[in-house]
């Protein structure tokens, strides 16, 4: 009786124990075996052991079948209980179920991790999470904006296959198998904390290099690597400085040193002078009292100008050092941007001022200055001038050589020139007239041999048939051009014959003369 009542107590909790599990419930296990079949798990709290098939194994990387071991501690998932002999679980959906759970948490944290671009689509980068299947739209990729067209936009997602990026996940959906990520908003975290944990390990006076990123009236903004710095337009030069721009430009490496971090507001604050030459810090081996200097007129005052002797020194020029009378305003005797022949006064380098006079500057030294100005300015006009008409002959030769071939081409296609072989051969023939026009002193002699050359130079100019005076009337009233250069050079070259002719007719009567001495 007593073995009845035992055996209908276990009966009962096995049926329990079978009606308290449900398809998609998590257990944990101990791995008891494992076989070309597939693993046993036994479960806690369950008088069953799991079974895992085969199949779920294989469906596990090579990495974690390797690591499986018996007595190793997992996660399953409940498949099938409907057979009472067999309880079929899957440590793949476990972990698949895992991944889900975790996705979820980051949503809610918003915190960033990196995951692997494996691939691509029309609308976006795929990055796995686990065994999960993520999607990065192009609206949420770095660097991607609307105006890319096809092409370009398939290039650059191609280049990213592979790539570690920071995410952010933005949308979980377990029900339709969806998770987003957004790698604008994991870049920016990301970005963030590089650049504090960067601000943390600089110290005021470290010397760094950089990249001018951007340029506002106010300084120049350097790319330090992991953070942005300002140098501010006081800062980079010890001159006086309009503009960023006539200091630096995009793009350009600068040295820089850190003035200031403050990392509530994620501030550096940089200068580029302390690594540049002070001209005051030598001041005193340029400039000497009651030296002669040049200087440029940069600011008026009511008491006075301010005068740029160089880039970072700049002097005084007081009123009362105008003129020898009585000057009540300033702009009566200099305007700014003039240059003037001052004499230094006094310099005072622990305060970096200099004072100038221009009434203590003789007349005869001014006039021996302007006189030099002006050499000077003419000599520079003459040798730009001189630059100039060379620029321009060589470019007028350049277009003469890129033209000639094209011209010689059309008047052998238009006028049937001849050969090289023809043209050797009319050379030829010249040369030997020549040679018979050199022993023959008489005047016939020299007008057949006028006329041969006179031949010869025409034909080789392409002869082209003066423009008459109606035909060029005609032209300017249907304003079509009109070329006149080939009946200019026909006429320059009917006259050189003409020359020519009367030379060696010259020289006929001389030969006559000195055989009549004779």
């Amino acid at each position: 009786m007593v073995d009845d009542y035992s055996n209908f107590e276990e009966q009962l909790e096995n049926f329990l124990d079978f009606d308290t599990l449900n398809e998609g419930d998590m257990r944990t296990g101990t791995v008891v075996s494992i076989s070309s079949q597939g693993v046993i798990v036994a479960l806690a709290n369950v008088k069953r052991d799991g079974i895992v098939p085969q199949s779920d194994i294989n469906r596990l990387s090579n990495k974690e079948k390797e690591e499986m071991q018996v007595d190793d501690e997992v996660t399953v998932r409940i498949v099938k209980t409907d057979d009472p002999d067999s309880l079929i679980v899957s440590i793949f959906q476990a972990r698949i179920a895992e991944d889900w759970e975790q996705v979820e948490e980051l949503r809610k944290t918003k915190d960033v991790i990196e995951v692997e671009v494996t691939g691509y689509n029309k609308g976006g980068l795929i990055a796995p999470y686990g065994r999960l299947r993520g999607f990065i739209p192009l609206s949420q990729v770095s660097g991607f904006s609307r105006n890319m067209d096809g092409p370009e936009r398939q290039s650059r997602m191609a280049k990213m296959r592979g790539e570690m990026i920071p995410v952010k996940v933005i949308e979980v959906d377990k029900e339709r198998r969806r998770l987003v990520f957004s790698q604008r908003e994991g870049q920016r975290e990301a970005d963030a904390a590089k650049r504090e944990e960067f601000m943390q390990a600089i110290s005021v006076g470290d010397v760094l290099k950089g990249r001018v990123r951007s340029i506002r009236d106010f300084g120049a903004f350097v790319d330090l690597g992991q953070a942005d710095g300002l140098v501010h337009v006081s800062e980079l030069a010890w001159y006086r400085v309009d503009h960023p721009r006539e200091v630096v430009k995009v793009g350009d490496e600068i040295e820089v040193q850190v003035l200031r971090v403050v990392l509530e507001q994620g501030r550096i604050s940089l200068s580029r002078k302390p690594l540049i030459k002070n001209p005051w810090d030598n001041i005193h081996e340029s400039y000497q009292e009651e030296s002669l200097v040049e200087g440029e007129i940069v600011r008026i005052t009511d008491y006075g100008a301010f005068v740029e002797l160089e880039p970072g020194v700049e002097g005084l020029l007081h009123i009362t050092q105008l003129s020898r009378s009585n000057v009540e305003d300033v702009r009566e005797i200099v305007q700014e941007g003039e240059r003037h022949l001052l004499r230094v006064l006094t310099v005072d380098d622990d305060r970096q001022r200099i004072r100038l006079s221009l009434k203590a500057v003789s007349a005869n030294e001014q006039i021996e200055w302007m006189t030099r100005q002006s050499e000077e300015a003419e000599a520079a006009d003459e040798e730009a001038e001189v630059v100039e008409n060379e620029d321009a002959a060589q470019a007028e030769s350049q277009d003469d050589q890129a033209e000639a071939p094209k011209e010689q081409v059309e008047a052998a296609v238009e006028d049937e020139a001849p050969t090289h072989e023809e043209d050797a051969a009319d050379t030829l023939e010249i040369a030997e007239a020549s040679v018979d026009t050199s022993s023959e002193v008489d005047s016939e002699s020299a007008e057949e041999s006028a006329e041969v050359v006179s031949d010869e130079t025409v034909s080789e100019e392409a002869v082209v048939e003066p423009v008459s005076e109606e035909t060029v009337e005609e032209a300017v009233e249907e304003d079509a051009p009109v070329h006149e250069e080939p009946a200019d050079t026909l006429e320059i070259t009917e006259a050189a014959v003409e020359e020519e002719q009367v030379d060696e007719d010259n020289g006929s009567e001389a030969d006559a003369s000195e055989e009549d001495e004779s």
